[in-house]
């Protein structure tokens, strides 16, 4: 019996062990591929937005201006508010990225990118995310929307990466009352200083997220990385 179980924690072992590997070239051929990449903004919204819907249509402006203004799009190549800003950004004859990640029930990537990387392991795509993008555009989305944003916020909070722009992006109605309850719970409870709030931009436009770019831009020319 004791045997049996030596052989079988060896196993295990021994299967982590290759998994290192294959973590490893996930990170080699994102950092290859993306490694071109100097001027790019992450958009970031719900797979489930219909073609045709108000939110597609938004993020489709949004990937549209963000490509004729001199930036890359990246999304994580799914459908529905990614397809959208990738077609955007390529109807204006923008780079546009996508980062997919292999799931059961997902699709293949959407049919507008100009270069594509696909992902096994979540964390590895989100380092990519950070490490090739100067600003997250958060358009409304579900959990894994929420998930990128937080993480992102947390990022900064702890100055684990230099301080980018993460903004919400879109109608009053889906981002206010997240707003309004970090301010009214969050920092009330002391749970989070008021001013770690302003790491969140609000945009309503695709001009303003613009204008946001660009006083980031102006403020981080000539800094020491």
């Amino acid at each position: 019996m004791d045997r049996q179980n030596n052989h079988s924690s060896l196993d295990f072992a021994v299967k982590d062990t290759w998994r290192i590997f294959r973590i490893m070239a996930e990170f080699v051929e994102g950092f290859e591929t993306l490694s071109p990449l100097t001027r790019a903004v992450a958009v970031f919204g719900s797979a489930r937005s219909a073609p045709g819907s108000a939110d597609y249509q938004n993020a489709e402006a949004m990937g549209r201006a963000l490509a004729r203004a001199g930036f890359a799009v990246i999304t994580g190549g799914g459908p529905g508010d990614m397809e959208a800003a990738n077609k955007g950004a390529l109807s204006a004859n923008g780079e546009s990225v996508g980062l997919a990640i292999e799931l059961p029930f997902e699709t293949e990537p959407n049919p507008y990118l100009t270069t594509k990387v696909s992902f096994r392991y979540f964390f590895v795509r989100k380092v990519m995310f950070v490490k090739y993008s100067q600003a997250f555009v958060i358009m409304p989305g579900g959990f894994g929307t929420l998930d990128e944003m937080f993480e992102a916020i947390t990022l900064v909070q702890t100055k684990k990466v230099k301080a980018f722009p993460v903004v919400l992006a879109g109608d009053d109605e889906y981002w206010e009352p997240l707003l309004d309850w970090v301010r009214k719970v969050l920092v009330k409870r002391g749970k989070v200083h008021e001013h770690e709030v302003s790491i969140l931009k609000r945009a309503r436009t695709p001009e303003e997220v613009l204008e946001i770019l660009a006083t980031h831009e102006h403020k981080t020319v000539g800094k020491v990385p």
